[in-house]
């Protein structure tokens, strides 16, 4: 069965950096384009970022923009979200999400996605 699974959440304080990755078991996501999301507390959850499978495009929350980067190996079947600059307001629980369409972009409707990760949590606090 197709199973994502993030990792590389914790507690950071603030204007630190944290990378977490989205790896796949049983297939190969280079089909597939892929968004971050976070769900932060008491909030809906929202897109942060995507990267597309054709090209390998990417797309950024205003949000976030400038301060987060998604990238993706290949070789490791794993995509990365690089966190930059971290806030209190960047807590929130993080998910990656796989879709079939070539292109996404960060206003690219949450139908669109096909299968989740269970999320890890990160926490920005001193």
């Amino acid at each position: 069965q197709l199973q994502l699974v993030e990792s590389g959440g914790g507690l950071i304080q603030p204007g630190g950096s944290l990378t977490l990755s989205c790896t796949a078991s049983e297939f190969s996501m280079d089909a597939y384009s892929l968004g971050w999301f976070r769900q932060r507390p008491g909030k809906g959850r929202e897109v942060v970022a995507t990267i597309n499978s054709r090209d390998s495009d990417t797309d950024y929350a205003s949000s976030v923009k400038g301060r987060f980067t998604v990238s993706k190996d290949k070789s490791k079947n794993t995509v990365y979200l690089q966190m930059n600059g971290l806030k209190p307001e960047d807590t929130a629980v993080y998910y990656c999400a796989l879709s079939r369409n070539t292109m996404l972009l960060v206003t690219t409707p949450t139908d669109y996605y096909d299968f989740w990760g269970q999320g890890t949590q990160v926490t920005v606090s001193s």
